[in-house]
């Protein structure tokens, strides 16, 4: 099935023409009208050192006004950068100054849905970094609270490599049947990273970390300093994201680039079905190698299809033995009636095969039908907190839930050992009754999600 060529919208046409006519005029939380992009938002910095230093030319642009660190010296350096913003320790506190616009949110994966759902509770725009939930139960709730106000409140996922031109050029060639009719989609990456368990006990922690916030949601674990690297804190993430209380692994974190190169394609809802094989199942750790296999209903442009995710060393195979797959560490290939497309974050192949690979049934989009790029990513965010277009975002709550809450079902499945029928509307396996233990995690007493 071939659907038809359409213009795509282009947002800062949109947002223009909106000012113009004088639509869409959005008042900030602050109280600020927000009628022009040079109005600037109130924004706290949760998590300011690490990944939040990468944000802080952006941050120039806007208020800061909070920031928000666990870590006393780190939270010192991001004051010297912004010297007119409030310091908290707990970011359950910064979230409630009364002039914030927005938050930023850079803290440890198991904080991303907490920090998310508070910040949607205080009508506050959010950009938080990937992935947005580490279970099941975390995408669905902060996706159910985020629908109510996707037209008031602007969200974002740290999923940046989705602004390369190259994500819409391999929509375009999907959707405009280049391959032929999508049947299968595989998904790949090549990161290993093996533990074999939570670290012991390493003694106390620095005077300057509050160990305790760091933890947050997560069940208490000893502190040894091998969950962090002061000498890289932008990388911070490989020394604990694999444990189950603190990540989800590859899944959620180059999982969240790299799949979101074949979601942006496939206009895909929640899947039917999962399963999942890999290397023997710990407890603590995420798995370094596996393949997990999802089933999609038909939409209205394309029939079912079959999404793979491979990790750790796991391959799909390639589709012809000159082409090395191996040599891509994070891509995306898809498989069609007429042929494949293969394609990493910034270049594709697209490789006709069969009788019928003369690509007489595929006619190329016009200049100007070909999607408008989406520019910065962070300004793409920014632009939609203030022009009255808060849902316009590439990565917003919606989208990026229903993702990572795709790729979360995967390790549900993984640890279930068997194939689970999935009722996405209900969010419950309907033929494993104790795989729907693994559709949340413990919690500390005290920490709330929906606070």
């Amino acid at each position: 099935m071939k659907p038809s060529h359409s213009p795509a919208p282009s947002r800062r046409q949109f947002l223009k023409s909106s000012l113009a006519t004088g639509a869409g005029l959005t008042i900030l939380p602050s109280g600020t009208l927000a009628n022009s992009p040079n109005n600037k938002l109130n924004i706290a910095l949760i998590g300011a050192w690490g990944r939040g230093q990468r944000h802080w030319d952006s941050l120039d642009k806007e208020n800061v006004v909070a920031l928000c660190d666990v870590d006393s010296e780190f939270l010192g350096f991001a004051k010297k950068r912004f010297p007119k913003a409030r310091t908290y320790e707990d970011w359950r506190q910064c979230i409630e100054q009364k002039d914030l616009d927005a938050i930023v949110c850079c803290t440890p994966d198991h904080t991303h849905a907490f920090i998310a759902h508070w910040a949607l509770n205080r009508d506050l725009h959010a950009y938080i970094e990937k992935p947005v939930a580490i279970t099941v139960d975390e995408a669905r709730t902060l996706r159910a609270a985020y629908l109510p106000k996707k037209d008031k409140l602007a969200t974002q996922v740290g999923m940046q490599r989705h602004a390369d031109p190259n994500f819409d050029r391999v929509r375009e060639l999907v959707r405009d049947g280049a391959v032929g009719d999508l049947k299968d989609v595989f998904v790949w990456g090549n990161r290993q990273i093996p533990r074999p368990g939570y670290l012991p006990a390493g003694g106390d922690p620095p005077a300057k970390l509050n160990y305790d916030l760091w933890l947050g949601p997560s069940p208490y674990h000893p502190y040894n300093e091998g969950y962090f690297d002061y000498d890289a804190p932008g990388a911070n993430c490989l020394n604990w994201n694999m444990y189950w209380d603190f990540g989800i692994g590859q899944m959620g974190d180059m999982g969240s680039h790299t799949m979101d190169l074949a979601w942006n394609a496939i206009d895909a809802g929640l899947p039917t079905s999962v399963s999942a094989q890999g290397e023997e199942f710990n407890p603590e750790v995420t798995p370094v190698r596996l393949t997990s296999t999802w089933e999609f209903p038909a939409n209205d442009w394309r029939g079912p299809i079959r999404v793979f995710w491979h990790q750790g060393g796991d391959m799909p195979k390639s589709p012809q033995p000159f082409i090395d797959l191996n040599r891509i560490g994070h891509g995306a290939m898809f498989k069609g009636t007429k042929g494949f497309l293969i394609a990493d974050f910034s270049r594709r192949i697209l490789m006709p095969y069969g009788k019928g690979a003369d690509l007489s049934y595929y006619q190329a989009r016009a200049k100007e039908d070909v999607t408008p790029d989406l520019g910065g990513f962070y300004e793409d965010w920014t632009d939609a907190c203030k022009n009255g277009n808060p849902a316009d975002t590439a990565c917003n709550f919606e989208y990026s839930a229903d993702m990572i809450e795709t790729m979360a079902l995967g390790l549900v499945a993984y640890r279930a050992g068997e194939k689970l029928a999935y009722d996405g509307e209900a969010g419950r396996v309907s033929n494993h009754s104790q795989a729907n233990a693994y559709l949340t995690k413990p919690y500390r007493d005290g920490w709330v999600m929906n606070g």
